[in-house]
């Protein structure tokens, strides 16, 4: 007789893992941020956000999977400053006109336990893909008590080589070619 519940229990878990399934998420504008850090002659840091940015998540908490695509509008750099952000947008860093946007689109979510450690995927900027690896160094999901919803989000950054997307703007003068990538992203359960 035991040895009958074993296979019924079984079954039981199998159906029930089944049910899972990764969940669908959308962007927060209000709450993700995409920023950038350069230095400037070894003397200070520039830094920039992009204000348009949309996007999807689908994450499965159980099966500790998901996935990311965002896309960026590059024509949206804003340091604060117009003529910087004028020419952060022309062809010779940017060129916004020619590539209106970049994207990050993940291929794997990776933890230690249930913490997740980071993302990785492609990045697509002035229509070059290379690989790119954004550490969390926060991650949480929360019922929102505004929305009603649940949101899922976190803090991540990653140090990219530019000239690997052929910007080389200012190499020849001592312009540093890696750039700090710090994404904030909220997304809300649809």
């Amino acid at each position: 007789m035991r040895l009958s519940l074993i296979p019924a229990a079984a079954l039981t878990l199998l159906a029930l893992g089944s049910q899972a399934r990764a969940a669908n998420y959308a962007i927060d504008p209000a709450h993700t941020y995409a920023t950038f850090e350069i230095g400037h002659f070894g003397t200070s840091t520039n830094r920039g956000r992009f204000d348009k940015k949309e996007g999807k998540v689908e994450f499965d908490r159980a099966a500790k999977t998901g996935k990311v695509e965002i896309a960026i509008d590059t024509k949206s750099v804003n340091t604060g400053y117009g003529a910087f952000n004028e020419h952060l947008q022309s062809a010779e860093l940017l060129d916004a006109a020619k590539f209106p946007k970049m994207t990050f689109v993940s291929t794997q979510f990776n933890f230690a336990g249930d913490k997740l450690v980071d993302v990785a995927g492609k990045l697509t900027l002035l229509g070059k893909t290379q690989p790119v690896t954004l550490k969390a160094t926060n991650f949480n999901c929360y019922d929102n008590p505004m929305l009603k919803r649940e949101v899922c989000g976190g803090d991540f950054e990653a140090t990219i080589d530019r000239t690997q997307f052929g910007v080389n703007y200012g190499i020849d003068w001592g312009f540093p070619k890696n750039v700090r990538l710090l994404i904030q992203v909220e997304a809300v359960k649809q």
